[in-house]
């Protein structure tokens, strides 16, 4: 089982008065997806910030180059995704929930909702107790199975930039309460402070990705046995740097960020697993089957479950 993970894309609009931004916008990203899309794995999860301003226009237009690759693919909200639209308009124009699990015989993916609505001010993190109280039982009821967490936001005081105002979930969120109830392993997988770090707290590894415009780079988590191997994947084209100048000269809302890249402990790491074993074949087709072919009214061990009405589609 091959997950890509890739970190805040921050795809925008562009004003085609100013300059060549639209050409240097349209070629930047077009290349870094294609670049992305084209290494072989099973999913394809994006960690929130997919979008710059959370616009219908941006949603759109990033999702036809998407949807061009017919990928598996997850897109966890990030807080500029939902700058612009209410979070039901923005599932009903991406077609996924806000927040849902999927447990397998072996394991289990969660996918948390980190943002806050439509706030600009504050752009740190936030889960309410629905969801909250979701994630808990969830927690309990995988046992020993191994858990990989896919959310926009770090936890407080875990990796790189999540001690700074605004640069976690909310610190009065005790995710700890949560989290130490897990039995065996679990893997939280983050972007949002556009910094690279990976540390380990208990029997919990926190993976943190850098934002696309910073490091043209991406993650891939690669479940061999009865352990995650996490590997960077550094995108060697010199065109993308090309572009940057006039993508920076004009884009709102984003910063570039010079100390976004790690050292090879902040990108790369082993987890070994405790847990029940893995099996990895298994997991693919029934997870295939669930999450793709479900809707047609196929069913599978597999157990979907959502997170009350906010994340219904």
């Amino acid at each position: 089982m091959r997950i890509a993970i890739m970190g805040d894309l921050h795809y925008h609009e562009a004003d085609p008065t100013l300059g060549n931004w639209t050409e240097a916008r349209d070629a930047f990203y077009k290349n870094m997806l294609h670049h992305y899309f084209s290494c072989e794995a099973d999913l394809y999860i994006s960690l929130g910030d997919l979008t710059n301003f959370g616009t219908k226009r941006e949603l759109q237009e990033v999702y036809e180059i998407i949807h061009s690759y017919e990928r598996k693919f997850h897109h966890v909200l990030g807080n500029h995704d939902t700058y612009s639209q209410p979070k039901k308009d923005i599932q009903k124009q991406t077609g996924q929930a806000c927040y849902y699990s999927v447990t397998m015989e072996d394991y289990v993916l969660v996918f948390l909702d980190t943002t806050r609505e439509m706030d600009l001010e504050n752009w740190g993190g936030w889960i309410d107790e629905e969801q909250l109280n979701w994630f808990e039982e969830v927690v309990q009821t995988s046992g020993t199975k191994p858990m990989l967490v896919f959310a926009h936001h770090p936890v407080h005081l875990t990796t790189r930039g999540s001690d700074r105002d605004k640069g976690s979930i909310d610190p009065s969120i005790d995710m700890w309460r949560i989290l130490r109830q897990k039995k065996g392993s679990g893997l939280y997988f983050n972007g949002h402070t556009h910094m690279d770090s990976i540390v380990v707290q208990h029997n919990w590894t926190f993976v943190q990705l850098s934002a696309c415009l910073d490091e043209h780079a991406y993650r891939l988590a690669e479940i061999v046995g009865e352990e995650v191997q996490i590997q960077a994947v550094d995108i060697m084209d010199s065109a993308l740097a090309v572009q940057l100048p006039e993508i920076h000269k004009h884009m709102k809302h984003f910063s570039a960020n010079p100390h976004a890249r790690g050292n090879d402990l902040d990108r790369e790491c082993c987890v070994q697993l405790i847990g029940e074993k893995i099996n990895d074949e298994a997991f693919f087709k029934e997870l295939e089957a669930e999450l793709y072919e479900g809707e047609r009214g196929s069913h599978s061990s597999a157990e979907i479950r959502l997170g009350g009405d906010k994340a219904h589609v």
